[in-house]
């Protein structure tokens, strides 16, 4: 299959960069709400702290089980319609937040928020179609960026307005930016290019919602692997036999969900393994270094920070994700794709080795969060150019949104494996774990960054692609 011709270019291209980014960052940013509000959900529903974890974990389940959906959907000619009718499902669900409601109800409301995680495939999907295709690229990059540090812009505003306005005053900063997103998306998104199909595999759709949900659940739940080993390794077993269900329904489908082939395509494949490794090893270090600012002086290290302060301490993550977001298309053009990928791996793996050895002052802290924020931005940058160079245009929203759900299982992966490693380095009868579970953790990090440094080198090895090449789409 050869790739679509490239579309003329639009006069009014120039309004509808920011709408995508914006569409993109919100999406992100309440799906990412849950992570400051989890004591104060505690508190207002009376409910625990594991209950009230799953304000964020149902938005990251919902999030990956419709990415791949929306993905599909998104291919097709009612695109358009498809994003109005999940940000009108992501307002609702930010209203049912707000309301004086049952804890159940709140659940609701943050799994229809997580929905719009699988808008970020799509608004790239829109950028290739309707962008010439230099600043298609550049957009689609920024677009991935902001994906990433829209929690760094989330986290700081929730924790502040939760700290003086109350529960329902942060859930209301979502409900604003979301509905403000479906006027942008309403006004500026275009119609998707005649000639496209798209069909849902409902089969395919239900093996892998299935499948991720007990990925993610596994992750997400951590007392399970200590409590009930073989409970979790049955279910274990279970989510690989529906995904390898799932793998062998695609690849008979006339109508995959996810065009298994082309992920097949070993820059496709590295690129997605190369996230989800480095996925993991990114969210270990931003969960490690938000729960580090807060521990209180009491345990013998930490800065007792409260929720508001310590979100702040984001602000270098985003920044700098957002300017090495920025630069990666300029420097893209000079080093070729998976080169690039293993120089930002370093650049995270750097940051592991900065909070591993240096974390006495909260000016390290800010450090460490800078250098991961720059790794981050460049990484996530990246990425949809090295999978998209061998992607149909037609293909784009499938194609990112298998890469979102890799992603996604890479940073629950990451949660986890922090959670467990901070446990198992926690003293009986203790609260906080001893300072040396961090130096743990932080060299786990730097392990898997080391690996995804390797994994993009041996791709660039194994595919050397110049940067002004222009590799046609493989074949299906």
């Amino acid at each position: 299959m050869t790739p679509d011709p490239a579309p003329p270019v639009r006069s009014g291209a120039r309004p509808l960069v920011p709408a995508l980014v914006f569409v993109a960052l919100v999406v992100a940013a309440v799906a990412s709400l849950g992570t400051p509000l989890i004591t104060s959900v505690a508190a207002t529903f009376r409910v625990s702290l594991d209950s009230a974890q799953w304000t964020l974990t149902i938005a990251l389940l919902s999030g990956a089980v419709a990415t791949p959906v929306l993905g599909r959907l998104g291919a097709g000619p009612h695109r358009r319609a498809t994003v109005l009718a999940t940000l009108a499902i992501v307002v609702a669900g930010s209203a049912l937040t707000v309301l004086p409601l049952p804890f159940a109800a709140l659940l609701v409301g943050r799994a229809a928020q997580g929905i719009g995680l699988g808008l970020t495939a799509l608004m790239m999907g829109v950028a290739r179609d309707h962008l010439p295709e230099e600043r298609a690229a550049a957009t689609i990059a920024l677009i991935s960026v902001v994906s990433v540090i829209g929690a760094g812009v989330g986290y700081p505003l929730a924790a502040l307005l939760a700290e003086f306005g109350g529960l329902r005053a942060a859930y209301g900063l979502g409900l604003l930016v979301t509905a403000l997103a479906f006027v942008t998306a309403w006004r500026s998104l275009p119609a998707a290019p005649e000639g496209r199909s798209a069909h849902v595999n409902v089969t395919g759709a239900l093996l892998l919602a299935g499948g991720l949900l007990l990925v993610l659940f596994l992750a997400g739940e951590r007392g399970l692997w200590t409590r009930h080993l073989a409970g979790a390794v049955t279910l274990t077993a279970v989510a690989l036999l529906l995904l390898c269900v799932w793998t062998v329904s695609e690849l008979r489908s006339t109508t995959p969900l996810v065009d298994v082939r082309a992920v097949r395509h070993p820059a496709v494949a590295g690129a997605n393994i190369a996230m989800f490794v480095g996925g993991s090893g990114m969210y270990l270090l931003l969960t490690l270094i938000t729960r580090y600012a807060q521990t209180p002086h009491g345990a013998g290290y930490g800065f007792g920070l409260t929720t508001s302060v310590a979100g702040l301490v984001l602000v270098p993550f985003s920044v700098l994700g957002f300017v090495a977001g920025r630069l990666t298309p300029r420097i893209r053009a000079r080093i070729d794709g998976p080169l690039l990928l293993a120089g930002s791996a370093a650049v995270v793996g750097g940051g592991f080795v900065l909070f591993a050895t240096a974390r006495s002052g909260l000016a390290e802290l800010l450090a460490a969060m800078g250098v991961l924020g720059f790794g981050v931005g460049s990484f996530s940058a990246a990425v949809p150019g090295v999978i998209l160079a061998v992607t149909p245009e037609s293909e784009t929203s499938s194609a990112m949104s298998f890469n979102y759900v890799v992603r996604s299982v890479g940073y629950a992966l990451g949660s986890a494996i922090g959670g467990l490693v901070l446990a198992s380095g926690t003293a009986t009868g203790r609260r906080f774990p001893d300072d040396g579970a961090y130096t743990t953790a932080a060299l786990t990090g730097v392990a898997a960054m080391a690996v995804t440094t390797l994994a993009c080198l041996a791709l660039a090895r194994r595919r050397p692609l110049g940067p002004t090449s222009t590799p046609s789409a493989p074949a299906r």
